[in-house]
């Protein structure tokens, strides 16, 4: 019985660690992305040169195991926000694309994956 309950565990464990948290996932990214203040706090967070608010820490945190699991521990809602402000930064801020490619892409692996799905796919309905 012990032991059923300890398998029990460390499955519930394994399977909630599996995907990422969604107590971030009702942010209005769409305000996010047309407020250049928010956007820029968001980008200086993310390149160490500012403070982070939580959500911006989490970001901060999951995002080199998105990009090397391709989102796998994404849900569909964070997938298609990740298309999202991929294709805001990639059309409205390129410079800070730019940049935020360097620290985390460093070799291009990832644009290469990635980069092509989401400047071509249909805007996400709001």
């Amino acid at each position: 019985m012990k032991l059923l309950l300890l398998f029990v565990v460390v499955v519930g464990t394994v399977f909630a660690a599996e995907v990422y948290t969604s107590k971030y996932d009702n942010i209005d990214v769409d305000k996010i992305l047309s407020n250049d203040r928010i956007l820029s706090q968001y980008i200086k967070c993310l390149m160490d040169e500012g403070n982070c608010t939580n959500e911006g820490r989490e970001l901060k945190k999951t995002l080199p195991d998105a990009l090397a699991t391709g989102c796998a521990k994404c849900s569909e809602k964070q997938r298609s926000q990740t298309e999202k402000v991929l294709r805001h930064l990639t059309k409205n801020r390129p410079r800070d694309w730019a940049r935020l490619k360097t620290k985390y892409d460093p070799t291009g692996e990832y644009s290469k994956k990635y980069e092509p799905k989401a400047t071509t796919a249909a805007p996400a309905a709001a």
